[in-house]
């Protein structure tokens, strides 16, 4: 892709065009990734965060369409890892909304938490991934809450896929660190299932020519 194709995506996105944004990124198929998910670290933490992810900030985590139609489904099989208030929320509520910038999320626990959280041992987890990994279900989480701390944003022509750094997450990133555990290699699996094999491998590709450039 050239630069100036570059941007006018960019420009497309309504962003501020800038040297930085445009040189920090690069294309793979139909997609822009941000070198952040390359150069960046990162492991999530659980026993430091307690999965404040799950019950933090103003809305729930954001789903596809056909998601939204998945969690309505398979909600009766749901209800037995669910609490009572989770229950009564997504009864209420509906297994998805529409949050206040017109975005289809998960609903939220009078505010708090997404109503999918289950909590052991003080640590918010995942009730619809509890529930895949006992064969409940074949619907892992949605792939917004299994590619983070990669979010993806889509525009007509290419998808935007950024790395998104949170406070919350501090522990994750110096875990990362300690680890050396790229952004990329963390969510290896989720950005298969999201894009597929020969574009994880392309990915692959781009980090080892990094690293040559790098390194020479």
């Amino acid at each position: 892709m050239r630069i100036s194709e570059i941007v006018n995506l960019i420009e497309q996105m309504n962003e501020l065009i800038s040297p930085e944004i445009i040189y920090r990124m690069f294309e793979i198929d139909k997609t822009l990734v941000s070198l952040d998910v390359i150069t960046s670290n990162f492991n999530c933490n659980l026993k430091a965060c307690k999965g404040a992810c799950c019950i933090t900030g103003d809305s729930g985590a954001p789903l596809e369409p056909a998601e939204a139609k998945t969690l309505d489904r398979i909600f009766p099989a749901l209800r037995p890892y669910l609490s009572e208030k989770s229950v009564r929320t997504i009864e209420e509520k509906g297994a998805s909304v529409i949050d206040v910038e017109n975005d289809l999320v998960t609903p939220l626990n009078e505010g708090k938490e997404c109503a999918y959280t289950v909590f052991e041992n003080d640590i918010a987890r995942c009730a619809i991934e509890k529930a895949f990994h006992n064969g409940v279900i074949q619907f892992r989480k949605p792939v917004s809450c299994y590619l983070y701390p990669i979010r993806i944003k889509r525009y007509t022509l290419y998808d935007a896929v950024n790395y998104d750094r949170w406070e919350i997450c501090q522990s994750a990133m110096k875990l990362g660190d300690k680890r050396q555990m790229p952004v990329y290699c963390f969510v290896r699996d989720a950005l298969i299932a999201k894009y597929g094999g020969e574009w994880f491998k392309k990915l692959e590709e781009a980090a080892i020519n990094l690293n040559i450039e790098k390194n020479p």
